[in-house]
């Protein structure tokens, strides 16, 4: 029998391969199939209705004076991330987006350090040092002729990075009062509605008439996978193992993009992303896993990593 601490692991590797794929997969529905503020749209509400339905089986109440923060993370964990997220994919490489998305922690230790006046130790300014190098330089490698990447995608992408960073600093306080889907539903909720002015319009021009059975199989992936489903899959692990062993599978995201990439450009002779995975933007790579890794192994993200 499969012990819980091997589930564990075998649920968080199943996450961040579904992010990491979730990368190529929503870009090849944009913006021929649907524009991306109009799946930022399906995401929010498909995965906020299915969160809802669970939240029918579990009773709690937040206190008034917690829906400002909850409304704050919603803004930021939900809105925010999700817009500029799908919108910076729709305009860059999906190897340069997951690749960015890893320097999130890099983000989160200099909000802590402003915020909750956590002490920066040599370590940390080292690794927040390399990896924002790689970081910067990444995103501007968006600006050259080769593959598919942007500097206007990228620089989304980081937006996204960055306000997912607030959210995980935020919402902390939020995480340990109440269980994890209270939290979650009012995030959704809040999410919603900042994300509803700014893609229903572009949800009613989108043309589902159009679509194939594969694009339907595509745009179900994108709601229920990396929104919903990960999540899920995220809460049962961290019940078994500790934040920590939960961040270092992010790596696992930029390997799979880089995979189905590669696989693409091999199988495929007029590959789009012929071009998208170059030497130079694999050692911004390597820079931004050295930082993270320097900050990390001092264990000041350990409580971070509920993604």
């Amino acid at each position: 029998m499969i012990s819980n601490q091997a589930k564990a692991h075998i649920a968080l590797l199943s996450v961040n391969m579904i992010y990491g794929a979730n990368y190529l997969i929503a870009k090849g529905l944009m913006p021929d199939k649907i524009g991306a503020s109009a799946l930022v749209f399906l995401r929010i509400s498909g995965a906020g209705l299915l969160f809802l339905i669970l939240k029918f089986f579990i009773k709690e109440k937040v206190e008034k004076k917690d829906i400002p923060r909850l409304l704050l993370c919603g803004f930021l964990g939900v809105a925010t991330n999700q817009f500029f997220s799908m919108n910076g994919l729709s305009l860059t490489s999906p190897v340069d987006a997951a690749i960015i998305v890893t320097a999130m922690p890099i983000f989160t230790v200099i909000i802590s350090y402003f915020l909750l006046k956590e002490p920066l130790t040599m370590y940390r300014i080292l690794g927040i040092s390399i990896g924002g190098i790689g970081a910067i330089l990444l995103i501007y490698l968006g600006n050259s002729e080769l593959g598919t990447g942007s500097l206007k995608g990228n620089i989304f992408i980081g937006i996204n990075a960055l306000a997912f960073s607030f959210y995980l600093v935020i919402v902390k306080p939020m995480m340990v009062k109440y269980k994890p889907i209270t939290v979650i539903v009012w995030t959704f909720l809040f999410g919603f509605i900042f994300m509803f002015p700014l893609c229903i319009g572009q949800l009613l021009d989108t043309d589902f008439s159009s679509y194939q059975i594969s694009n339907w199989i595509s745009l179900c992936y994108v709601v229920i996978g990396p929104t919903f489903l990960a999540y899920l899959l995220n809460m049962f692990a961290l019940q078994f193992v500790k934040p920590t062993v939960s961040s270092s599978y992010i790596y696992v995201q930029p390997a799979v993009a880089m995979l189905l990439v590669a696989g693409m450009t091999y199988f495929i002779v007029d590959s789009q992303y012929r071009g998208d995975i170059t030497v130079a933007k694999l050692l911004c790579c390597v820079l931004i896993f050295i930082g993270v890794y320097l900050i990390s192994s001092n264990g000041s993200l350990s409580w971070l990593r509920r993604k």
